[in-house]
């Protein structure tokens, strides 16, 4: 979870609120650099819009016959708030609103045929900039540094909202007004302010990949044995070599900049979902585009899966094959790529495993199967695995992974991410994305 950080196994609930308060003191010292700012002129912040009115609670009146779906919706419904119309992950332990979290919700809630599907996406996007922008978090109460703006964070995650409207649109939902006119926004601030001049979209931070700690950026860190006081330390200190724009959004780095293959696979791919839904061909000539730019920089022939590249600081790590390698079958146009990466999917020496996708392969030295982004299973990243198994026609792919999803939410208690080898839940209990298991058919 993006500028959010888990403590070892053992202390669910409480872990990365005590993270958060044991950042506190480094953020604020953090925060009296004022190159830190960037030159930032928080005048320029608009305030948050007024959310749209939610809808009525919805959903079945009666309990759901299908276990997965009854949890998914027991889960969600536990954590609403109608008043801002969105779940927080996890209300003890994640108690703001996560972009990409927020994002998955709302594919849960369409595949319960949930009219809260389409405020939660739209409420997702209300701490838009007037640029485009989207910030990663919209903060509840009082929270660390995580940039110059006082009640967002100024950083973003993948995004996955084009996928979540259309996912939303295809179940009947009908969605905000003003959502596709700030998905198309979103993503042109990534066009128009995130690109390299090859063709890549970049991020500033680790938390933007979503991954907040990835194996891949253990160089950038100076660690691969993962400790969670230490890479807390490294990422306060990314964030104050981060520069800002006088909107208060983060632009560059002096020590951490880097193109991700899945960073740069989810915004391809909503690219791709924008033009379906509203029929511009701009955004398919964008989306081929960019696929073509990540298969011609980022693929590696030899391990047969993409990597992430190095723009700013020590990227040798960038190539350790995790999941988010695998990620780019969502856009490439090459069948012999996307083939050869899914069927490492469906390898059980490789990712495959009895409960969802491995972080890592089973065979590599970093693999953990219970540490924090070394090797768990991640519910949101293996739906995304399944929406590329189901566009390629990998049908008896993406059935087992549909069928470990949903078999995982229900035996790790709908955790934030598992133990991909035994199902045992890690992380916060419930957490929202597992939910995600709901969109996937039953049986």
């Amino acid at each position: 979870m993006s500028g959010r950080r888990q403590a070892p196994p053992g202390m669910e609930g409480n872990r990365a609120m005590a993270a958060d308060e044991a950042g506190r003191g480094e953020a604020a010292a953090l925060e009296a650099d004022p190159e830190t700012l960037g030159g930032a002129d928080l005048s320029a912040v608009p305030d948050l819009v007024d959310a749209p009115s939610a809808p009525p609670a919805a959903g079945p009146a009666e309990a759901e016959e299908d276990p997965v779906r009854r949890g998914a919706l027991g889960v969600l419904e536990g954590t609403w708030r109608p008043e801002d119309g969105f779940c927080p992950p996890n209300p003890t332990t994640y108690p703001h609103l996560w972009l990409w979290d927020s994002c998955f919700h709302a594919i849960a809630w369409a595949g319960l045929g949930d009219p809260r599907a389409a405020t939660e996406l739209g409420s997702c996007l209300q701490a838009q900039l007037s640029h485009g922008f989207v910030p990663h978090m919209r903060y509840a109460s009082p929270s660390i540094n995580r940039g110059p703006l006082a009640d967002r964070s100024s950083f973003t995650q993948p995004p996955i909202y084009a996928h979540a409207a259309r996912a939303i649109a295809g179940r009947g939902i009908e969605l905000t007004r003003a959502t596709l006119p700030a998905v198309t926004r979103a993503l042109d601030y990534l066009w128009e302010h995130r690109r390299t001049d090859d063709g890549l979209l970049f991020i500033v931070h680790p938390w933007e990949s979503g991954s907040d700690d990835s194996p891949r950026w253990d160089s950038w860190i100076g660690r691969s044995d993962w400790n969670r006081l230490a890479f807390t330390a490294a990422d306060h200190r990314l964030v104050a070599a981060a520069l800002f724009d006088n909107r208060g959004a983060a632009v560059t780095s002096r020590a951490f900049v880097a193109a991700p293959s899945a960073f740069n696979a989810f915004a391809g791919h909503a690219a791709a979902e924008l033009a379906a839904l509203t029929g511009d061909a701009t955004w398919a000539r964008r989306a081929a585009e960019l696929a073509e730019a990540v298969d011609g920089l980022l693929w590696d022939e030899a391990q047969g899966l993409w990597v992430d590249r190095a723009i700013v600081g020590d990227g040798a790590t960038a190539s350790i094959p995790t999941l988010d390698g695998l990620m780019p079958a969502l856009i490439t146009a090459d069948e012999d790529k996307a083939r050869r990466t899914l069927a490492q999917a469906a390898d059980p020496t490789r990712f495959a495993a009895p409960f969802g996708p491995r972080f890592l392969p089973r065979d590599h030295p970093a693999y953990r199967a219970d540490e924090y982004w070394r090797g768990p299973a991640w519910p949101q990243l293996g739906y995304m695995l399944t929406v590329a198994a189901r566009a390629w026609g990998e049908d008896a792919l993406a059935a087992e992974l549909a069928d470990t999803g949903r078999r995982s939410a229900l035996t790790s208690g709908f955790a934030e991410y598992w133990n991909p080898e035994t199902g045992d839940g890690l992380g916060a209990r419930p957490q929202g994305w597992a939910a995600v298991a709901a969109a996937y058919p039953a049986g």
